[in-house]
């Protein structure tokens, strides 16, 4: 093992060297392309080598650093083909291909030399250097004749394999003429026999066949794609010389509507189209569209209208870029569709304003257009009119209207319509537009003032200064301008309440009126004595023509001040006596009492009276002298001198009493009485009763005492006298009894409405009524209770003052109850 490779290498040389000089070659002959495991020959047999010595000697092929594809087998010692083989791989075009094959064997070592020649088979067909070949030629400068040399074909084969044949395709525009240059080579020649056309036929293609000799003969083939050179022969042409086209006008710009093809059977730069619009559209209508000059695609360049243009006419060029360039023409007739893009317009194109609130039905207000600029179903319109009433709209002709009067106007309660016409197209969705029409409403005379209240209730006190406003009075009167100014004025009715003439007097000799503002004043002080209640209208008359009024009731009350002090009446009862009515004015009066007379006996009775009323006419009695114990009182309220105790001699001859009558008003006035109460004996006293009842005839008590002067010459007058008074005295006295007795308070009526009397014990009073109201009050009721008015009754004349009534204390509360205007009115007390 230790011998190296190149040592056996140089043993192995000049072994085969030396076999090369003594031994022999064997020659074997294969097809090519035979199977792997085809026998090729027994070569241990034909080497001589026993049966059995490949596999014991290893019989096996030495390569020489190429594939041999054949092998030897082991155990027959037989050649045997190992892979393909191929000829023309091997020997290429060599004639015969012999293959050079050295076999070894071993014990002893020796070298045999085999030569294995492969035989060539039909394997291979003709082989063009290329499987296309192009050719071009100039359609109108290639003529007939012309000539184009080819490449021919070739095959790997060999001998006959390798003899080929030439053949073209039929062709009425070309040929192929073959000629033998050597045994080996041919000349393949094409030639032109017919002028071409590029537009009949711009491309030519044939195929050139090569057939070698084999049995099976083999082919190969070429393609000759011969393009024929185009010339500006040929203008483009548009697939349609019209083209129609609908678009609708609110297409929105921009908007690709067409794509125009013009084709130029040329080809290169003479088949390249440019388009464009033709030189006589008018400039207003290529502003409106855009055509691609490459892809002739043909847009929208501005809004169509269908109201301003219906239709377009489009010229189109289309223009090749030969020379000289060659152009097409064609037309694109184009129609706008409408839609329904414009609202209906409404117009009013006669007005009648103001229109008067007593204006007949149908009477014209306004006339009106109403249009639509769109077609069709799009361009009919529906009108109305809203609100519905008081107006409406009658269709005069197509497109026009009038606003007529349907209902009766009422300025006072519509001043002012704001009237809105609608109009609707019948597109799809429908489009809507209105117009408003201010109708403002003309005033008419038809409605009198009124006011505010129809009676209005005054209280006013009296001694007001002339000029005061006593209230306003206002009257309404809807209509405008000078139909609804209100001017006032006082109509003359009668005034309610006593007077010192009596009778009614003129209102406007009270109050009067602004005739602007209906502010009420007095024209002079009003006196409560004089008139209690002031009744009358107040006329409202406006500007219109014909005028027109209204009337309200003014019920004024005046309200009573405490403005009267009491005033004296002359002195009633026991032995009073008051003399002349200027004595009883002045408060001087005289009463006669016996001595022994006893507590509580009534002496006089001090009677006054004041011309105010309530409170102010509500009077009490005060004594004033002589202060403290005294043997006489006053009654606070009725006024009567009474004897406090039992009278005495010692209380003297005569007794002067200082009696003040004050009223309740705020601030009180007063009356002062002076009473002169003569003490004498009882028959005294009576005849001087009887003389007080007789003072109407010159009897007339003495001051100083009631004594009577007689003679003795005349006795007899004197019993006469003594009959007669004491006849008087016993009338006084039965008089007496019965007014103490009779009813404390009684019902006064007279002429005109009846009268309510109210006593208590701190006097009476009465005051004319007309509702079953009552204004008396229970006893030792404050003095607000007294104060009542109803003014919202309707007053009527007062009745006459009755006669004062002496007040008694144990008369009762309410004695009757009648109807009339509650008004307090003056009584004495």
């Amino acid at each position: 093992m230790g011998v190296s490779w190149c040592s056996v290498l140089r043993v192995v040389v000049v072994v085969q060297a030396a076999w090369a000089l003594v031994a022999g070659q064997v020659r074997y002959s294969v097809p090519e392309e035979a199977k792997a495991g085809t026998v090729v020959g027994r070569l241990s047999q034909d080497l001589g080598l026993e049966a059995g010595d490949a596999e014991s000697r290893r019989l096996r092929l030495v390569s020489q650093g190429r594939r041999a594809s054949v092998e030897v087998s082991g155990a027959s010692g037989a050649l045997v083909v190992s892979s393909r083989l191929d000829r023309e791989e091997l020997c290429g075009k060599s004639a015969p291909c012999a293959l050079r094959l050295e076999v070894l064997v071993e014990r002893p070592l020796r070298v045999f030399h085999v030569e294995l020649e492969v035989t060539d088979i039909n394997d291979n067909a003709p082989l063009f250097p290329a499987a296309r070949k192009n050719l071009s030629m100039a359609e109108l400068t290639t003529v007939p004749g012309s000539r184009f040399p080819l490449e021919g074909a070739s095959d790997a084969d060999i001998g006959a394999n390798a003899q080929l044949s030439y053949t073209l395709s039929p062709s009425d525009n070309f040929g192929l003429e073959v000629k033998s240059k050597n045994e080996n080579k041919v000349s393949l020649v094409l030639v032109l026999k017919k002028s071409l056309d590029r537009e009949t036929l711009p491309v030519h293609r044939l195929v050139l066949t090569a057939s070698d000799g084999g049995r099976p003969s083999l082919t190969g083939t070429m393609e000759l794609l011969i393009s024929v050179l185009d010339a500006n022969d040929n203008a483009p042409q548009f697939n349609q010389s019209v083209y129609q086209v609908q678009l609708q006008e609110n297409i929105p710009p921009g908007t690709v509507f067409l794509q125009l093809t013009a084709t130029d059977n040329d080809e290169g730069i003479n088949q390249e189209v440019y388009y464009s619009f033709s030189d006589t559209m008018p400039a207003k209508v290529q502003d409106l569209f855009i055509i691609d000059r490459n892809s002739g695609e043909i847009r929208t360049a501005g809004e169509l209208d269908f109201e301003d243009v219906q239709s377009y006419d489009l010229e189109i060029e289309a223009r090749d870029k030969g020379t000289p360039p060659l152009s097409g023409h064609c037309s694109v007739e184009l129609e706008v569709l409408d839609v329904n893009d414009n609202a209906p317009e409404v117009w009013v194109t006669s007005l009648s304003v103001p229109v008067s609130e007593d204006a007949a039905m149908g009477t014209v207000v306004a006339l009106l257009s109403v249009s639509d600029r769109d077609s069709g179903s799009n361009g009919r319109v529906r009108c109305a009119v809203w609100p519905a009433s008081p107006f409406g709209l009658v269709s005069t002709f197509a497109g026009s209207y009038s606003l007529v009067l349907r209902e009766a106007l009422d300025r006072e309660r519509v001043s002012e319509y704001e009237v809105e016409v609608r109009a609707e197209d019948g597109g799809s969705p429908p489009l809507r537009a209105s117009r408003g029409v201010r109708v403002p409403v003309s005033d008419v005379n038809d409605n009198a003032p009124a006011f505010a209240q129809a009676v209005y209730t005054v209280l006013a006190r009296e001694n007001n200064a002339a000029g005061a406003e006593l209230a306003r009075v206002w009257a309404r009167d809807p209509d405008e301008a000078g139909n609804g100014r209100v001017s006032y004025s006082v109509w003359e009715g009668g005034v309610g309440g006593a007077s010192s003439g009596g009778g009614w007097r003129s209102a406007s000799s009270y109050v009067s009126v602004d005739a602007e503002s209906g502010r009420l004043w007095a024209l002079r002080p009003l006196d409560y004595e004089e008139v209690q209640v002031l009744q009358f209208e107040v006329r409202a008359v406006d500007a219109g023509e014909p005028s027109l009024c209204g009337n309200a009731t003014v019920q004024v009350f005046v309200v009573d001040e405490n403005d009267n002090a009491p005033a004296l009446l002359p002195a009633s009862g026991g032995g009073a006596w008051s003399g002349s009515s200027a004595e009883a004015a002045s408060g001087s009066v005289w009463a006669w009492a016996s001595w022994g007379t006893p507590a509580g006996q009534v002496v006089a009775k001090i009677r006054a009276v004041d011309a105010d009323s309530g409170y102010n006419a509500w009077l009490r009695y005060e004594l004033w002298e002589p202060r403290g114990k005294g043997p006489f009182r006053v009654g606070l309220y009725s006024g009567e001198v009474s004897t406090a105790r039992a009278l005495e001699e010692a209380d003297g001859p005569r007794q002067r009493l200082v009696i003040v009558v004050r009223d309740h008003g705020e601030p009180s006035l007063s009356a002062t009485a002076t009473l002169s109460v003569s003490l004498v004996e009882g028959g005294e006293a009576a005849l001087a009763a009887a003389g007080s009842s007789l003072s109407g005839v010159g009897l007339r008590p003495a001051e100083g005492g009631a004594s009577v002067s007689s003679s003795a010459a005349t006795n007899v007058w004197l019993v006469v006298a003594i009959c007669a008074v004491s006849s008087l005295f016993l009338l006084a006295v039965v008089l007496y009894v019965a007014s103490r007795w009779a009813p404390r308070a009684a019902v006064l009526s007279g002429p005109g409405a009846a009268t309510l009397v109210c006593a208590s014990e701190v006097g009476s009073w009465s005051y004319s009524q007309r509702q079953s109201r009552s204004l008396c009050v229970a006893d030792g009721a404050g003095k607000s209770d007294l104060m009542v008015f109803s003014p919202n009754f309707p007053p009527a004349p007062p009745p006459p003052v009755p006669a004062a009534k002496e007040s008694n204390p144990e008369a009762p509360a309410l004695l009757d109850t009648v109807s009339g205007p509650p008004f307090l009115a003056s009584r004495p007390f």
